[in-house]
């Protein structure tokens, strides 16, 4: 036999065994990232004292250049916050300049055609907020509804999708119970203050933002690990499992259910929950550099537990700090394929929004966890797609994604 018809019955064989997953038409495919983490020069926030960012990626000054490579990389959206502490440096004085820069961000995006989705609160808020007590003080309620009210004024014909709080229960348990992060406090009571105002503003910003008549949507971003019983046949591993479930993945939601026109999902890992305690998967060994374990099946029991809400859902998050690019290819893919079986059984999924768009400033594990597709040279501030990045290009630009079809 000839090499050429060896080389075509391989080739045969190799397509037999793979099979293409369309996405749904008009499926965003994009990146996301938070101020504080790219942006650089914000020194008047509650992190700037104790975990100070510095110049980060200077994403403030080279976002035009980070946009053209969202562009040659087949992006169609973006998801970004804008930093409250830039925005209103002192209470209820708004900074025209800042305002300024924020809209030629956002039009210069819109100028690309590509879709955006702005987060107002992402972990971090003025210093003269934190010395008033932060979140746990009632009066955030208007503070922030009135930080958005003006954002929203500025920039409502330039955001596609409007997410008032990243991850509620992250920060208010990081922040307020742990007390690993500003304003590192270790109180139940701080705790459930923080919430019950998160789920007050979250209200009141939907209401205020809807009243404007305009086209608008509006959502919350969630944190919702899968979590599993550690002993699949302990009853008190069942029922711990059953209360995290609840507590953490649902009691927000529930509260806020008639307040959303969309949910963002950030899905990062698994949990196996032992008698209330969370434990790690002994002998697991695809762990991401931070030591999250990789866990793509997850995803798809998230999402069918999401579906009682009846809302569209966005993939907002979803990465893995990887600095030698070893598994992110995998990952996406993995990922994406437990996506597309959920949309396949009626989850209303519109977009998949990857962690991150480049290395960043990893909150309280600072600069070394690498999660970007593009590459950050911290001394040289120089972009470098990773090869994963051409990976999930090709992904973006087609709508579809192949896989082994034994999958």
């Amino acid at each position: 036999m000839k090499i050429s018809e060896i080389a075509e019955k391989d080739s045969i064989r190799y397509t037999k065994r793979m099979k293409t997953l369309k996405f749904p038409n008009g499926f965003l495919w994009g990146s996301a990232t938070s101020a504080y983490q790219v942006e650089g020069g914000i020194d008047n926030s509650d992190w700037s004292k104790d975990f100070p960012a510095g110049k980060a990626c200077d994403h403030y000054n080279l976002y035009e250049k980070d946009f053209d490579f969202m562009e040659s990389l087949d992006q169609n959206s973006y998801r970004f916050s804008i930093e409250w502490s830039r925005i209103e440096p002192e209470p209820g004085k708004f900074d025209e300049k800042e305002l300024e820069h924020y809209w030629q961000v956002l039009h210069s995006l819109k100028m690309r055609g590509i879709k955006t989705m702005v987060t107002l609160h992402h972990f971090t808020s003025p210093l003269w907020l934190a010395k008033i007590g932060d979140w746990t003080n009632p009066k955030v309620v208007s503070y922030f509804s009135r930080f958005a009210e003006r954002v929203f004024d500025e920039y409502f014909d330039l955001v596609d999708f409007w997410v008032t709080i990243n991850e509620p229960l992250v920060y208010a348990s990081i922040s307020y119970f742990q007390g690993r992060w500003p304003p590192r406090q270790e109180s139940l009571i701080s705790l459930l203050k923080v919430i019950k105002n998160q789920i007050s503003v979250h209200k009141k910003i939907y209401n205020i933002f809807h009243r404007s008549k305009r086209l608008v949507r509006v959502g919350i971003v969630k944190n919702n690990n899968y979590f599993q019983p550690f002993g699949p046949k302990s009853p008190l591993d069942i029922i711990s499992t059953i209360i995290y479930r609840y507590f953490w993945s649902h009691f927000f939601l529930n509260r806020i259910k008639n307040h959303l026109d969309f949910i963002g999902l950030n899905y990062y890992s698994r949990e196996m929950v032992r008698m209330l305690f969370l434990r790690k998967v002994k002998g697991e060994t695809k762990l991401s550099d931070v030591g999250w374990q990789v866990y793509p099946e997850g995803i798809y029991h998230v999402l069918k537990d999401l579906k009682k809400y009846h809302l569209p859902i966005y993939i907002t998050e979803n990465g893995l700090a990887d600095r030698k690019d070893r598994y992110r290819k995998e990952f996406i893919r993995d990922h994406l394929s437990w996506i597309y079986k959920a949309i396949q059984a009626g989850v209303d999924v519109r977009g998949y929004f990857h962690w991150s768009l480049m290395d960043n400033f990893e909150w309280d594990s600072g600069f070394e966890p690498r999660f970007g597709l593009v590459e950050i040279d911290y001394k040289t501030l120089e972009r470098k797609p990773r090869p994963s990045a051409f990976y999930y290009s090709e992904i973006c630009k087609a709508n579809q994604l192949t896989i082994n079809s034994k999958f």
